[in-house]
């Protein structure tokens, strides 16, 4: 493996293009083992998807609002001599969530496993055994996808045909909602067991019963809220690539990836010309537009016709608004709830597999001014409602210029319908992402929101590697890489990129690091 060496005190440099949570966590860990970093970010601010704006006093978080796994920040701070718990204030949520029906059902997700029992029992008491047993089958999908694989770098195939024997006694080959099917009877309950995957981007009607380990990881560490939202989580990590002597660079676009004679990544060109040299380039791009627009030559394995064959995460319809004097009304909208559409099955087709833009919806609508009042002037609230749709690159994409208001007063019908009477009247600020925006600010293929889908035949191995297949001395992190989306993954793929950059051939201290 090549060790970088120091030259006349001057530390190998990193260059990690991108400011999202798995840039930073990459910059914070090649920081803190000696490597001088440089990030560069397009957007103004740090954060990426985890970025926010700000409209007559209320802070829209734009994306990630669930903290699932604080273990996987709290090694990471440790790991670089900070503790996380002194740098973000992270609240507990009980209920995690409340997932609503058209019948007027509901079932409130709790921490507690006597609270949780009950809930079943209540929802469908002929269902709380099949649901106990859905719990170990999540339990030992943890032990195997997640406390096994979640850091473990993936880019030689023999780890991957390792766990195949674990993962065929498992059924991975059989859907999480095929599972959740096969435990319990209650429709309902069947989405509220295999929903997960799609704060992911994966249809659970496709998408490996693996991620039933998700059940059992909020059942263990629980669900969170970062106060100041994920940004604010962001923002902390960011402080702590400063302490270490590192460079974030916002507004700085990256162009292309720069080559050596060798082929070997030697920099990046931003927009405009300038050439920022580096020993190493990170990539926390997707992994789709860090293939397809910023590099140069022939590709190996993620050929064009490769990148166009892949299945993407479904894109996002997402809703921003404020109000005025709402502070004590809609007691029912908690800080998350999901507002499950008369049908489930039918309407994942509608969304991954046709391409097509459904008269109903599911919503997942977040209030966080019910937990943190910096969102919201006094006396107001901030809300955002989610619907998952299609993404850019079906036959017949939705035509978003036409379709977007339309689409809002849809959403609006069903939110004053079942959980926000009244509410359209109260709205001060106001703002809309589709999946152009995706593509147009975060740089995401056809809008998906969350990179290439996580398959199964999409997952580990055969998801791009966080050592590039292409490029030597360029690395990957972040959604589109392994272990894949949603917070814990793209905050442990640095931990994986850690585990596979060489080395620098004499250690530097902290107090080195920041110098």
């Amino acid at each position: 493996m090549t060790r970088f060496e120091q030259i006349d005190g001057t530390r190998p440099h990193a260059v990690v293009i991108g400011a999202g949570l798995g840039g930073l966590a990459a910059a914070m860990r090649l920081g803190a083992k000696g490597w001088r970093v440089t990030v560069l970010d397009r957007l103004d601010m740090v954060g990426g998807r985890a970025s926010s704006i700000t409209e007559a006093g209320h802070r829209f978080d734009l994306g990630p609002t669930i903290v699932t796994a604080p273990s996987v920040f709290r090694k990471l701070f440790a790991d670089c001599g900070r503790d996380f718990d002194q740098a973000v204030d992270l609240r507990p949520l009980d209920p995690f969530y409340t997932i609503t029906w058209p019948d007027g059902s509901k079932l409130d997700a709790r921490a507690a496993h006597a609270d949780m029992e009950a809930e079943v029992a209540r929802l469908s008491p002929g269902d709380v055994a099949g649901w106990k047993r859905f719990l170990r089958d999540a339990e030992r999908r943890y032990v195997v996808g997640y406390e096994g694989m979640l850091t473990k770098p993936m880019h030689r195939l023999w780890e991957t045909l390792k766990v195949l024997p674990e993962f065929a006694m498992l059924r991975a080959d059989r859907s999480i909602l095929g599972l959740a099917r096969a435990r319990v009877r209650d429709e309902r309950l069947r989405m509220a067991l295999s929903f997960h995957p799609l704060f992911i981007g994966g249809d659970p009607s496709r998408v490996t019963s693996m991620y039933a380990l998700v059940s059992h990881l909020e059942a263990k560490q629980g669900v969170h809220y970062a106060m100041g939202g994920v940004g604010a989580m962001a923002d902390a990590m960011a402080g702590v690539v400063d302490d270490q002597g590192g460079l974030i660079r916002t507004g700085a676009e990256v162009d292309r990836i720069l080559q050596d004679g060798t082929g070997r990544a030697r920099g990046v060109r931003l927009e405009g010309g300038e050439e920022v040299a580096a020993d190493i380039v990170v990539s926390n791009a997707d992994a789709g537009h860090t293939y397809a627009k910023l590099l140069d030559g022939k590709r190996r394995r993620w050929t064009p016709g490769k990148l166009g064959r892949a299945k993407w995460s479904m894109g996002l319809f997402v809703w921003y608004f404020g109000t005025e004097g709402t502070a004590d009304m809609w007691p029912e909208a908690g800080h998350h709830t999901i507002l499950s559409g008369p049908r489930y099955a039918g309407l994942l087709r509608d969304i991954f597999r046709r391409g097509h833009l459904a008269e109903d919806m599911s919503l997942y609508v977040h209030r966080p001014s019910v937990t943190d009042p910096s969102v919201a002037p006094a006396g107001g609230d901030t809300f955002y409602a989610l619907s998952p749709v299609p993404h850019l690159g079906h036959a017949d994409p939705v035509d978003w210029a036409q379709a977007a208001d339309a689409y809002r007063d849809r959403v609006a019908a069903v939110l004053e319908d079942r959980l926000l009477p009244g509410f359209r009247e109260r709205i001060t600020a106001e703002t809309t992402l589709t999946p152009p925006d995706f593509r147009d600010r975060y740089l995401s293929p056809h809008g998906a929101g969350f990179s290439i889908e996580p398959r199964i035949l999409q997952s580990a191995w055969f998801r791009p590697h966080n050592v590039s297949e292409e490029v030597p001395g360029l690395f990957l992190v972040g959604a589109g890489t392994h272990p894949g989306a949603g917070l814990p993954g793209v905050v442990a793929s640095a931990e994986v990129l850690e585990q596979v950059v060489p080395p620098i051939a004499a250690p530097v201290s902290y107090a080195q690091a920041a110098e």
